[in-house]
């Protein structure tokens, strides 16, 4: 028996010989490694796919993972256990776990920022003191009572402080992850949360740290030098370490690639500082923690070290922390009434302490009520910090098997109650001022300011969407204000809540009111619009929306509403290739368009770019675009032309409209009633009229089915720059084809198709049509408007799908 122990003892070595040499992978460490990696991932990721409809962050998905691997489910089967996790395996997991979890709180540390933490509000001082007190209070108690009942023996100091700020933490990255989901990172109660929470975190870091240190040999001598010292380097790191940080963010600009050698400078600080932390006493994370909180926040450099380490410590190595945790979690622990009772109590205590704490500090500073109670749900979530310190204080001695196992479920329960609580108690009404001009028509005719808002991806889009808007500024009319939307998505990345959180704090979505620059490339974004702004009367506001890209929808049409824009600018869901083709950059992008289209207060048009105007921004005396009006007839066709009209008051630019009119053999097209004719009839009279003045040429086709339609269409390419065209016009029949995007319509849809080889850019404008419009109808009441998000009704949805 002794020589089995001492077998199972024996270190793994690195790498096997192969299985055709008699080996078996499984008892090396190096392709065990690789499969506990894998299979983590498969399992968390699938219950992260599992619970996103529940708008789940994804560290409960990584929890439960964690937990079902271990003795508490698939764990309960030793020869799972023994094959996949032999005890033998646990210190090189462990050890990667760490490895992973000191780079994941150092980019914790980057999603801090001092400057705001100091410009903290006495409104969220309040809030989390108030949510730090009451909850340690509680702690305090109910350590008492675990130490009477299942840690009997356990020393008194360290748990009370470890149960203490078991119950009062908030996990800020987690608590960004849900904000950001609900879309109430930059409400007011957004913002009161991400404070409250940034000064909970910072507080419970130190209270962790005076844990770590009564939890060592029990001497107050040996306590007080581990915290000395651990303030002594603090205090090191901003005197010495913090100029040489600066010094490399000032030699990162922006537009400029961050070099190499500042990045391994900074992952060898982050080592070198866990490093002197473990030495020290106080946990190899802290070191990691305070510089990421040391590292300046201006300029690219954060940004780029998040984009750096990000994707492999966040994927691969951090759920295997979860994985280590949960292998010392058995659930099997809790048993009998006892049990369950103190898990009802720690759990009770937890969300009293936080919610009522913070309810009643919200409600002195005259919070309303149902925000009030909002904040306490939202400030009483955990998450992966909360594991943290209940895995210190098992490793520790200060909990056993049983309190870690009731703790770590009382953090699971509080977390995953957290989203559905919120969205139950506060659904915010975000007021919009109601509006008539929902058309081009609409503007032109009333000589109002003509507002539109040019949604984009990526800066590619960038100088053609500002070639366009160049083009549609007019002469004749009220000035163009255009509203720049970059659409971002959001995800559980980090560098995605940094773009959050450096984004302008004014509504949702994210408005950059000042010229200030948001995250993520948008520095550059804000110098091309305002170098245009510069150089011609178009005013333009850069604006940023940071969604899910099932719900990013919202955001433009709540921005529509708000901005009171008579058109909505989209950009195709495809790219263009430097072959001339065009690829998908994910279907995801190509139904975002299709939901905007069914539910947008305004006009709305889909841009297919092909380098409109090249890839640089053209000055207004250089422009000189040929632009191709195809008019088929109908209510789209008119606004499109009315929008072409409109482009052909700026000097650069050559219109040519073109109506098409079917032969005489042909059936009449269907359905063309008597008011769109008489309609139709009375447009195209007064392009007649303006072709007369202008620049403007008019002229009429007579075509008899597709071939000859789309034989036009190839010569016109030839010349042309900008095709635009109606996205549903009433075609006969034998001008119809079938299309892969119905967004477009026909027309629309073969000029961004393959068969179409010309490299003119073309414009598909729907107009606005008070029938379809359920989104403004749905909460514009009495002259007065409050928008919520869009719920898409599912025979539509299924649609789309």
């Amino acid at each position: 028996m002794v020589e089995a122990n001492t077998k199972c003892q024996t270190p793994m070595k690195t790498t096997s010989d192969g299985v055709w040499q008699g080996d078996d992978p499984l008892h090396f460490a190096l392709p065990l490694l690789i499969l506990q990696i894998c299979l983590v991932v498969v399992v968390t990721r699938s219950l992260a796919f599992v619970l996103k409809p529940l708008h789940q962050p994804r560290v409960i998905a990584e929890i439960i993972g964690g937990i079902l691997l271990g003795p508490s489910a698939l764990g309960r089967s030793s020869k799972f256990l023994n094959s996949v996790f032999p005890s033998q395996s646990l210190t090189v997991l462990d050890t990667v776990a760490n490895i992973g979890l000191i780079f994941f709180l150092f980019l914790v540390g980057l999603e801090l920022d001092l400057r705001a933490i100091r410009r903290t509000g006495k409104k969220a001082l309040a809030i989390a003191i108030a949510g730090i007190s009451l909850p340690f209070v509680l702690g305090i108690g109910t350590s008492v009572i675990f130490r009477s009942t299942i840690i009997k023996g356990a020393r008194q100091g360290p748990l009370l402080v470890f149960m203490g700020v078991a119950l009062s933490i908030t996990a800020f990255p987690v608590l960004a992850r849900i904000l950001a989901e609900l879309k109430l990172l930059t409400t007011d109660i957004g913002r009161l949360a991400m404070s409250a929470a940034a000064v909970n975190d910072v507080v419970a870091w130190i209270l962790l740290a005076l844990a770590i240190a009564l939890s060592g040999s029990g001497s107050p001598l040996v306590s007080l030098w581990v915290l000395l010292s651990a303030a002594g380097f603090i205090i090191f790191l901003v005197i010495a370490v913090c100029p040489i940080l600066a010094w490399m963010v000032r030699m990162s600009p922006e537009g400029e690639p961050v070099r190499e050698v500042y990045i391994c400078i900074t992952l060898v600080i982050v080592l070198a500082a866990g490093f002197v932390t473990d030495t020290i006493g106080i946990h190899a994370l802290f070191g990691a923690f305070v510089v990421g909180i040391l590292v300046p926040k201006d300029g690219p450099f954060a940004r780029v070290l998040i984009e750096k380490v990000e994707d492999l410590v966040s994927s691969l190595f951090l759920p295997l922390y979860f994985v280590s945790s949960g292998l010392k979690t058995n659930v099997a622990t809790i048993s009998g009434a006892k049990s369950w009772g103190l898990l009802v109590l720690v759990t009770t205590n937890a969300c009293v302490g936080k919610i009522f704490g913070t309810f009643v500090i919200s409600a002195l500073v005259r919070i309303p009520v149902r925000e009030a109670v909002t904040l306490g749900f939202l400030m009483n979530t955990k998450g992966l910090v909360e594991l943290i310190v209940l895995n210190i204080g098992k490793d520790r001695k200060v909990l056993n098997d049983e309190a870690f196992a009731i703790l770590v479920l009382m953090a699971l329960f509080t977390t995953f109650i957290t989203t559905p609580l919120v969205t139950a108690v506060y659904k915010p009404a975000h007021p919009v001022a109601p509006y008539k001009q929902h058309t081009i028509k609409g503007a032109t005719e009333t000589d109002s300011e003509f507002r539109v808002m040019a949604c984009f991806h990526t800066s590619r889009n960038i100088p053609t969407l500002i070639n366009l808007i160049e083009s549609s500024r007019g002469t004749k009319h009220r000035r163009l204000t255009v509203y720049a939307m970059h659409l971002v998505e959001l995800s559980e990345r980090s560098s995605a809540i940094f773009m959050v959180q450096k984004a302008r704090h004014n509504g949702l979505p994210f408005w950059n009111r000042r010229g200030k620059a948001v995250a993520g490339g948008g520095e550059m974004i804000e110098v091309a619009f305002e170098a245009y702004q510069q150089l011609s009367s178009v005013s333009v506001c850069s604006m940023i929306a940071i969604s899910d890209l099932s719900t990013i929808h919202d955001d433009i049409i709540t921005s529509a509403l708000d901005k009171r824009v008579a058109l909505i600018i989209l950009p195709f869901h495809r790219m263009l290739q430097f072959d001339g083709s065009f690829e998908s950059i994910g279907h995801a992008y190509h139904l975002v368009n299709q939901r905007v289209l069914h539910h947008a207060p305004c006009s709305v048009a889909i841009l297919v770019d092909r380098g409109f105007g090249g890839a640089a921004q053209v000055s207004a005396k250089n422009v000189e675009y040929s632009i191709y009006m195809l008019f088929f007839g109908g209510l789209d066709d008119r606004e499109a032309l009315t929008y072409a009209s409109r482009m052909a008051e700026h000097p650069g630019i050559s219109l040519t409209v073109t109506r098409f009119m079917a032969a005489h053999s042909l059936s009449v097209p269907v359905p063309l009633v008597s008011d769109n004719i008489t309609a139709d009839e009375m447009a195209i009279e007064a392009c007649k009229a303006k072709a007369k003045e202008g620049n403007i040429k008019y002229e009429e086709r007579v075509v008899e089915g597709y071939a000859e339609v789309a034989a036009a269409l190839r010569d016109m390419g030839k010349s042309a720059d900008l095709f635009l065209v109606g996205r549903s016009p009433p075609l006969p029949e034998t001008l119809l084809e079938k299309q892969d995007c119905p967004e477009l319509g026909p027309v629309g849809g073969y000029l961004a198709s393959g068969e179409f080889t010309a490299m003119a850019s073309v414009l598909v404008v729907q107009c606005y049509d008070p029938d379809r419009d359920t989104y403004s109808k749905r909460y514009i009441v009495k002259g007065e408007a409050s928008v919520a998000p869009v719920t898409l009704d599912q025979d539509i949805e299924a649609e789309l799908e």
